[in-house]
């Protein structure tokens, strides 16, 4: 991709799709119907929304707010700012009122971009304290009576009443030439578990190069569909379910939630999608259950098939054997691949590390989880499987326009045109991350296979020292613990502990499923979960699991928890990933209990 700049970018795909009135750039639902964006659709209301901004008082190099759901509006308005030199700044709209404040208030936001009445209203509760900001945009046509807030539809409107159509298109072209590579497109706050967040700082030039670089690992074209769900405010999605995506001219369906990409994967039968490996141990886990609870004779089928699917993913060829896998791909793997649309060439997985016998199993039934790796300071993406070269337990080969070396002590260092300018207002910490040699310390381990793949060990700052003096790495144990059925989340807790426990959320389809063959009953859901009979057969499984570990690596004690780890409890980061602080604060003292009897 030669292109350097996001407006750029943009001019240039809807200048190749001109008049193609059929062909979709976006899509999302509203009132449960699909409302497609052809791309002379889409940059009309970019150029419409961007003079709007303007006609209001807000300037280029001004930094705004965007608090909002994935939707098409999303996607016009980060286009538009992009172009006319707004530096947007996009967050969860998970976060509470004070996370909100804290940062638009640092970031000196002078406008705010909201979806709807109930993030208007958190917006409301602490807008006397940022100062900064002058307007305030509602999505959704929301009343307020304040001249201070006003609709998307307002901005373009008066946009319409004020200019013409070739007016706006020159302004726009006009605006777009003079965003330098090297200026700042957006701030992305990232979402630690301590201590506030820090902008990071990604330039034009950071995105334009991130995205040719996984264009040429990552083969995407204009006949692709993507369905995306993860939030545009992360890096990861808004890389590549938006900007790599829009690059390569293939058509984005949003999704509203995780709990819709089932039913949407069999509507819009997507060729490509973006995910986190949570979502592919949700589908494991509902096919073996489903599994579990079908015929004998289906089981032995579908059991008899995976064991045809694991000779031939270690690489068995014969000639009975392609015949085997073929009847096996007809009655099993098939009707696996129709739940995700049946068109599906591969799934982009990122954002943590994916399970091994997830992967496994996912490669068995036919359907390629393509896997990278990356942080937010690098635009996202550092590394990538190609699509001839997928090997499980690393996360593909660098990206052909960054490098990446192991430091000695085992820490992952990545340098490149994806690296971040720094930190917003933290130079000390900008200083700490990116060395003299504009090499920036990921904070992972990991080493670089004889092939040149990157294997990620831990996350450093995640390492467990026991009080022996052991360190520990959390992810793979887990990743190994969570192969029984029993489990559908785990978090090990050891740090200066003298052996390591766990605490488990189980899954429960399958303790229903168990319970059931087991003839035991229960007065509650809550009884069966803290029941003897489940911490027995849990603990046999993680016995099992644990053999090959070393003695200061297993789990000793456990406790099973009935709440699971969500976003909206706090537990888990809107991209999925456990907070292990949180976590340990609120079971604080069932985890003491752990350690108060003695071994």
């Amino acid at each position: 991709m030669a292109t350097q700049t996001i407006p750029e970018m943009f001019l240039d795909v809807c200048s190749r799709f001109l008049g193609s009135s059929d062909k979709v750039a976006y899509a999302s639902r509203v009132d449960g119907a699909w409302q497609p964006l052809s791309h002379d659709e889409l940059r009309e209301r970019v150029e419409l929304f961007s003079d709007g901004l303007l006609r209001y008082g807000i300037a280029p190099g001004e930094r705004v707010g965007i608090v909002s759901e994935n939707r098409t509006e999303w996607v016009v308005a980060d286009f538009a700012m992009a172009g006319i030199g707004i530096i947007d700044v996009p967050i969860f709209p998970t976060l509470m009122p004070h996370q909100e404040q804290y940062i638009f208030t640092n970031c000196q936001a002078t406008a705010i971009l909201v979806s709807n009445a109930a993030q208007l209203r958190k917006i409301l509760e602490v807008w006397d304290e940022i100062p900064s900001v002058r307007l305030i945009i509602t999505m959704n046509a929301t009343p307020s009576g304040n001249e201070r807030i006003v609709t998307m539809n307002d901005v373009m409107e008066r946009s319409r009443k004020e200019s013409t159509a070739l007016e706006r298109r020159t302004k726009y072209e006009t605006l777009a030439e003079r965003v330098r590579p090297d200026d700042l497109l957006t701030l992305i706050y990232t979402s630690g578990t301590t201590g506030n967040p820090k902008g990071v700082m990604l330039t034009h030039r950071n995105l334009t190069a991130n995205v040719s670089g996984a264009l040429e690992t990552i083969q995407v074209n204009e006949n692709d569909t993507f369905l995306s769900y993860l939030p545009m405010c992360h890096s990861y999605e808004r890389m590549t379910g938006h900007y790599l995506a829009f690059a390569a001219g293939a058509s984005v369906y949003i999704a509203e939630s995780i709990e819709s990409v089932a039913e949407l994967m069999k509507e819009v039968r997507p060729t490509v999608m973006t995910s986190v490996p949570r979502l592919f141990e949700r589908i494991r886990a509902r096919v073996l259950g489903a599994v579990e609870r079908d015929t004998p004779i289906k089981r032995s089928i579908f059991q008899w098939a995976m064991r045809i699917g694991e000779r031939w993913a270690d690489g068995d060829r014969s000639l009975f054997l392609n015949v085997q896998r073929t009847i096996a791909d007809r009655l099993v793997f098939s009707k696996i691949r129709e739940r995700t649309g049946g068109r599906l060439r591969f799934f982009v997985s990122g954002g943590a590390a994916l399970n091994l016998m997830v992967g496994r199993f996912f490669g068995i039934v036919g359907l390629t989880i393509v896997e990278g790796y990356g942080l937010t300071e690098t635009s996202p993406v550092i590394s990538a499987h190609r699509l001839e070269d997928v090997v499980l337990g690393t996360v593909g080969q660098p990206l052909p326009n960054i490098e990446v070396k192991i430091a000695a002590d085992g820490e992952i260092l990545a340098r490149g045109p994806s690296v971040m300018k720094g930190y917003w207002l933290d130079e000390a910490a900008t200083q700490e991350t990116i060395d003299v040699d504009g090499w920036l310390h990921t904070g992972d381990i990991g080493e670089l296979t004889e092939r040149g793949h990157l294997r990620i060990t831990d996350r450093k700052k995640h390492l467990l020292v026991s009080s022996g003096g052991k360190n520990i790495a959390p992810q793979p144990i887990e990743a190994i613990i969570a192969q029984s059925p029993f489990v559908d989340q785990i978090m090990l807790v050891g740090d200066a502990k003298e052996y390591c426990t766990a605490v488990i959320v189980p899954d429960r389809e399958v303790v229903r499923s168990w319970a059931q063959k087991t003839g035991l009953t229960f007065s509650s859901a809550d009884d069966m979960i803290t029941s003897n009979e489940l911490h027995a057969a849990i603990e046999k499984d993680i016995n099992r699991l644990q053999r090959e570990l070393a003695k200061y690596e297993r789990v000793r004690r456990f406790t099973v928890i009935s709440q699971p780890f969500t976003v909206e409890n706090g537990m888990m980061t809107p991209t999925l990933k456990v907070k292990r602080k949180a976590v340990l604060t609120a079971y604080a003292d069932i985890i003491d209990q752990l350690y108060e009897r003695p071994e």
